[in-house]
């Protein structure tokens, strides 16, 4: 199991010429990609999200790529116009003897001059450095990956713990479950007579009220499908895939069906039980919205 943050870097070069490739995730319910490119490698955007998408399925990804040549390939990039050059000095000493300056033209001068040194414009093929972004980019997803399963094992190894104390709690709740009936009927046989009302414990109307409030508070079917999804959840950490969704949608229905059970349940024990069990499943879910 991954976690949804997490960071890469990746270089590779060649021929002169370096690429690096950062990247960095963030929780996020589906997969949003901002990939930032220098303008010369923006065709090269539709293959580094493919290369992302088939790697990482959910999260905010974040992604820089630069690249830059080496000293060698930026110097063979400069010129020097000569020609431009001496015309800059035989004007400036034209200009001295017709002034009756004096002074020494010096190199630093003569540089200075606009177009005597030119930074030769070099077409870039993207086509071309596209083999040296992808192997930085799958080196920067590496090192993503290995971030998000580190952090992927500690998120189930809390998960697990959380469940199995649920799984405890809900035990007691299914063995408290049918001391309700009995504990209501006690309690309406005492109202009964606490009002002087002479009634038979057998009486029909005592039995069919005892009848109504068992079928009404029974939460046999709830206790079984959160037990179910209980189940379900534990698999879902075995899975060697991104379970991030299934996790939240498991979630989701057992806190239906936590819900369902506290307002059926019309005992003091059981309902402190699901107090605590609702606020030991908010605190899973805030986990699960950092898994993948």
């Amino acid at each position: 199991m991954r976690s949804m943050t997490g960071y890469g870097r990746g270089e590779a070069a060649a021929n002169g010429v370096k690429v690096t490739v950062e990247l960095n995730s963030v929780n996020r319910k589906q997969s949003d990609i901002s990939i930032l490119l220098p303008k010369e490698l923006a065709e090269l955007e539709p293959r580094i999200r493919d290369e992302i998408n088939a790697v990482l399925s959910r999260g905010k990804i974040n992604v820089v790529v630069t690249w830059h040549r080496s000293n060698g390939a930026v110097s063979e990039r400069v010129q020097l116009d000569e020609t431009l050059a001496r015309a800059y000095v035989a004007a400036i000493r034209r200009l001295q003897r017709r002034l009756g300056l004096s002074g020494e033209v010096t190199v630093e001068t003569i540089l200075r001059a606009p177009g005597v040194l030119q930074l030769r414009e070099t077409d870039v093929d993207a086509g071309r450095l596209w083999p040296l972004v992808e192997t930085a980019l799958r080196r920067a997803l590496a090192g993503v990956v290995r971030m998000r399963e580190r952090e992927g094992k500690h998120l189930a190894t809390d998960l697990a713990k959380r469940l199995r104390w649920m799984e405890r709690e809900v035990a007691e709740i299914r063995k408290l479950a049918p001391q309700m009936v009995q504990r209501y009927r006690e309690q309406l046989q005492a109202r009964i007579a606490a009002a002087g009302v002479p009634l038979p414990l057998d009486d029909e109307r005592l039995t069919r009220e005892v009848v109504f409030y068992a079928d009404r508070c029974d939460i046999a079917e709830e206790l079984t499908r959160l037990e179910s999804h209980f189940a379900q959840f534990r698999d879902a950490l075995q899975r060697n895939e991104p379970v991030g969704r299934t996790l939240d949608f498991l979630t989701q229905e057992m806190n239906r069906e936590i819900n369902t059970i506290g307002s059926k349940a019309n005992a003091a024990e059981i309902s402190r039980r699901v107090v605590q069990v609702k606020a030991e499943l908010e605190k899973i879910r805030e986990q699960v919205q950092n898994i993948e």
